[in-house]
C-alpha cells in the first residue's frame, strides 16, 4: 500500500514580476518539499529576493500563483503569519533595545512559541542578553535576527542572504543554527550567492539567472550534470602567451576557459590531463606561476550554464 505524498510546503507557478522595464521574475516554477532546506542561488539581480518577498506576502506578483503551506495570502494572511519565520536580507532592529527586550517583543506577536529565554540560548546570545542591539557585532545581529524569526516556532522559515557580510566564524555559527532547525523536521527556503553555503546546507537547489530558473536538483546532481570530474587552473608568468586552442585537444580535457590571467580546464581524467598539460606548456615555453586542481562546485555549474562567474555580477 503506497503512502500518499505530503503536500508541498511551498508551490510557485508561472510567477512573474516586473519593475517598470525590468523583468525581475519571468515565469518561475518552484516547489519546496516539507522538511527540506531548499536553496535559491544566483548572482545579485537574479530575482531571488523578489521571489522570496512574494512568497512571504511582502510583495505582490504581477501574475502567477503562490501556495504556502497549502494556503494563499489573499485568504489566509493571518494564519500564514502565525506559521512562518522570516529573516530579511537586512533586518532593521531598534538599536536602543536589549537582546532580551527585542526577542520578547517579537515573541509577543505570536500566539505560541518557545519562551524568549529559550530562543536566546538557542542562538547563543545568553551572554549578550542585556546588551543593546546597537552594541552587537554583525554576526551577533544576524543571530538575533534569526532568533526573531524563530520565536513563533515556524513551520516554514524564510532566510534571505542570512550570512552576507559575516566573517567565517560567524557564518559557521549561523550555519549550525540552520542545520539544527532542519534536523527538527522544519522546512527552510534559503537565498544565497555563496555556493559553498548552498552545498553545505541545502537538500535541493534552484539556480536563478535574470529572473528564470536555469537548473534545479540536489547539489550533487547539478555538479554531475556538467560532465567533468575535476577543474585544473593555472597561471603563467607575466608576459607569457598561452595558445589555449592547443589545450582543448589534450587527452582528458573537456573544455578550456581563460579569464583574468588564469586558464581553467574542465577535465574528465585528471591523471591524463595534467601530464599532457605540462608537456604542452613546456613545448610552448610557458613558465607556470601557479597550478591547482579541485573538484567542481556549484560555482562551476553556474559558469558552465551562463559563461559568467557569480562574482562578476
Amino acid at each position: 500500500m503506497s503512502v500518499p505524498a505530503l503536500p508541498a510546503a511551498l508551490r510557485v507557478s508561472r510567477l512573474r514580476k516586473t519593475y517598470k522595464e525590468v523583468v525581475a521574475i519571468d515565469g518561475l516554477e518552484l516547489e519546496v518539499r516539507p522538511g527540506e532546506c531548499f536553496g535559491l542561488l544566483g548572482p545579485n539581480g537574479a530575482g531571488k529576493t523578489t521571489t522570496i518577498e512574494i512568497c512571504e506576502g511582502l510583495t505582490s506578483a504581477d501574475s502567477g500563483e503562490v501556495e504556502v503551506l497549502g494556503l494563499d495570502w489573499s485568504r489566509h494572511a493571518g494564519e500564514l503569519r502565525e506559521r512562518l519565520g522570516i529573516q530579511l536580507q537586512e533586518t532593521q532592529l531598534t538599536e536602543k533595545l536589549t537582546v532580551w527586550e527585542t526577542v520578547r517583543l517579537f515573541r509577543s506577536f505570536f500566539r505560541q512559541g518557545p519562551p524568549a529565554a529559550e530562543v536566546i540560548a538557542l542562538v547563543q546570545l545568553v551572554e549578550k542578553r542585556d546588551a543593546r542591539v546597537g552594541n552587537l557585532s554583525g554576526g551577533q545581529r544576524q543571530r538575533l535576527a534569526l532568533a526573531c524569526a524563530l520565536v513563533g516556532d515556524p513551520h516554514l522559515l524564510f532566510l534571505d542572504e542570512p550570512t552576507t557580510g559575516l566573517d567565517p566564524q560567524a557564518r559557521r555559527q549561523v550555519w549550525d543554527l540552520i542545520e539544527r532547525f532542519r534536523r527538527a523536521g522544519r522546512t527552510i527556503l534559503l537565498t544565497t550567492h555563496y555556493m559553498d553555503e548552498a552545498e553545505r546546507l541545502c537538500d535541493r537547489v534552484a539556480i536563478m539567472d535574470r529572473g528564470r530558473m536555469i537548473a534545479q536538483g540536489t547539489p550533487r546532481e547539478l555538479i554531475a550534470s556538467i560532465g567533468v570530474e575535476h577543474l585544473v587552473e593555472f597561471s603563467a608568468a607575466h608576459g607569457a602567451v598561452v595558445d589555449t586552442r592547443l589545450l582543448e585537444s589534450l587527452e582528458g580535457v573537456h573544455a578550456v576557459r581563460s579569464e583574468n590571467g588564469t586558464v581553467c580546464l574542465q577535465v574528465t581524467e585528471l591523471h591524463r590531463a595534467v601530464p599532457a598539460l605540462l608537456d604542452e606548456l613546456g613545448r610552448q615555453g610557458v613558465p607556470l606561476t601557479e597550478l591547482r586542481t579541485h573538484s567542481p562546485t556549484l560555482e562551476d555549474v553556474f559558469v558552465a550554464l551562463t559563461g559568467r562567474r557569480l562574482r562578476d555580477e
